[in-house]
C-alpha cells in the first residue's frame, strides 16, 4: 500500500490540564490556570527527544499497534520497528502537505495516510464532508473553544468568536452578539451560552467523557427538540484525558501500569468515536450534523523541552520513566482521530502539525518544527492554550476544512 509518513517530529506532546476543574472527573484539574504538563517523547525536566517509533512498512500505527479495521492498539500497546524518516514520491495526501513546512527532517513521524483520509487543497484540515444548508452551530468541548485569560480578556479575540462571525457570512445564519467569545469564570463556560444561531457547550477541564457520558455536552447542546435541525459541531478535546494519564504514568513509582495507562489511551479515543458517530447517526440527529474537530498540539515544537514555557512551573508532572511507551500513546491517539474523520466522514484540522513551529522553542533552528526565523508564538503564558494570534490560526484552520 501507498505509505504516507507525516513529516512531523514528535519530541513531545506536553499538554496541560485545562483551566479550572471538571468536577466530575477522577483525576481532573482542580483550580487556578494549566495544571501540569506532560512530555510524552522527551525528559519533563531535560526535554530528551522521543524514542523509536514510526510506521512501519506496512501502514500500521507508529504507536499502539497496528491500526487496523477496528483501530484499535495492539494488546501491549508496543509499536512496530522504525520506517523510513522521509517522504517519497508515492506519499498520500497527508504527509505531502507537511513535506516542505519544516526546515529539519523528521525524527518521528506520525502516519494519517494509512487510513487514506482525503485532504483539504488547503493542507488545514481533511475534506470529507461538504458543510452546507447548516441552520446551528454548536461548540463543544474544552478550555480551548471557551476561551481563557488573558486571550478572552477581549471576547472577540476567542477563536470561537472569530469563527462564528466568518461562519456567519458564509453560511448566511444569525451572528452571534457583542461579546460572544466571553466566559464565566466561575464555571468555566462560555456566557452567553447562546448567541444568534450559535451555541456552546464546552468547559473548562472537559474531557472526552464530558461529551455523552457524564456532563453530557451533546445532549444539553442539541436537544430533542432541536434535532430536526441541520447542525454544525465543532470541537477542542483530548488534551486533558492526554494530561490525566500522563500525570497517572510519571514518576519513579506510577499510579498506573503501562497497560492500565493503555487502556486509558483506548477508552478516551473510543468515547470520541462513540460522540462523533453517535451525532453523524441520522436516527439519532434527523435533521443532520456534520463535525469538525482538532487534534490535540503542545508548545515545545516537537523539542520535549517543556521548561521553555515559563508557566510549567505551575505543573507538577513527572518525566516518564518509560518515555517511548508516553510517546507511542499519544502518537496513536492523534492518529486514531484521523481514522475517526475518515471512518465517520468527519474532519479533522491540523492542529497539531499547524501550531508546531510556533510554540516556545519557535526559535531553535535545531528543533524539529522549526519553521525558519521570526515566527509568531501561538501560545500564551499559560502554555496550553492560544495566543490572541494563536486563536486567529485557529479559527483559520476550522474556517478553511469547513469552506472547502
Amino acid at each position: 500500500m501507498t505509505r504516507g509518513i507525516l513529516l512531523f517530529a514528535l519530541g513531545a506532546a506536553a499538554l496541560f490540564s485545562a483551566c479550572g476543574s471538571d468536577d466530575g472527573d477522577d483525576g481532573s484539574s482542580s483550580g487556578g490556570s494549566g495544571t501540569g504538563a506532560a512530555s510524552s517523547g522527551g525528559s519533563a525536566g531535560s526535554g530528551g527527544s522521543a524514542g523509536s517509533g514510526g510506521a512501519s512498512s506496512g501502514g500500521t500505527s507508529s504507536g499502539g499497534g497496528a491500526g487496523g479495521a477496528d483501530g484499535s492498539a495492539g494488546s501491549d500497546g508496543s509499536s512496530s520497528d522504525a520506517g523510513s524518516d522521509t517522504t517519497s514520491k508515492d506519499a498520500g495526501p497527508a504527509a505531502l502537505c507537511f513535506q516542505n513546512q519544516f526546515v529539519n527532517p523528521p525524527k518521528l513521524s506520525l502516519d494519517y495516510d494509512q487510513f487514506g483520509p482525503t485532504v483539504g487543497t488547503h493542507c488545514k484540515g481533511t475534506n470529507h464532508q461538504k458543510i452546507e444548508n447548516i441552520q446551528r452551530v454548536v461548540f463543544l468541548g474544552d478550555s480551548v473553544t471557551v476561551g481563557t485569560p488573558p486571550s478572552n480578556l477581549n471576547p472577540s479575540n476567542v477563536y470561537r468568536a472569530i469563527l462564528s462571525s466568518m461562519l456567519a457570512a458564509h453560511l448566511k445564519i444569525a451572528a452571534p452578539g457583542l461579546g460572544w467569545g466571553g466566559a464565566d469564570p466561575v464555571n468555566g463556560v462560555a456566557l452567553p451560552s447562546e448567541s444568534g444561531a450559535f451555541v456552546s457547550c464546552s468547559k473548562w477541564g472537559a474531557r472526552t467523557d464530558d461529551l455523552m457520558k457524564d456532563k453530557k455536552q451533546v445532549e444539553t447542546c442539541i436537544p430533542p427538540d432541536k434535532r430536526n435541525l441541520k447542525h454544525l459541531v465543532i470541537m477542542t478535546i483530548g488534551g486533558n484525558d492526554i494530561s490525566a494519564i500522563t500525570q497517572d504514568g510519571g514518576g519513579t513509582s506510577p499510579k498506573k501500569t503501562i497497560p492500565e495507562l493503555w487502556q486509558d489511551t483506548k477508552d478516551f479515543v473510543a468515547l470520541l468515536r462513540q460522540t462523533v458517530e453517535w451525532l453523524k447517526n441520522p436516527v439519532n440527529v434527523p435533521g443532520g450534523v456534520d463535525v469538525v474537530f482538532g487534534n490535540n498540539y503542545e508548545f515545545t515544537d516537537g523539542t520535549g523541552e517543556v521548561t521553555s514555557c515559563p508557566g510549567v512551573q505551575l505543573g507538577g508532572i513527572q518525566p516518564w520513566q518509560d518515555k517511548k511507551a508516553q510517546a507511542d500513546m499519544v502518537i496513536w491517539a492523534n492518529e486514531q482521530y484521523m481514522k475517526i474523520a475518515v471512518d465517520t466522514k468527519s474532519d479533522m484540522i491540523f492542529m497539531l502539525e499547524s501550531f508546531c513551529g510556533h510554540g516556545y522553542k519557535r526559535n531553535d533552528p535545531t528543533s524539529p518544527c522549526y519553521r525558519g526565523p521570526n515566527q509568531p508564538l501561538w501560545f500564551d503564558l499559560t502554555c496550553i492554550h492560544p495566543s490572541n494570534e494563536g486563536h486567529v490560526a485557529l479559527a483559520e484552520l476550522f474556517y478553511k476544512t469547513i469552506a472547502e
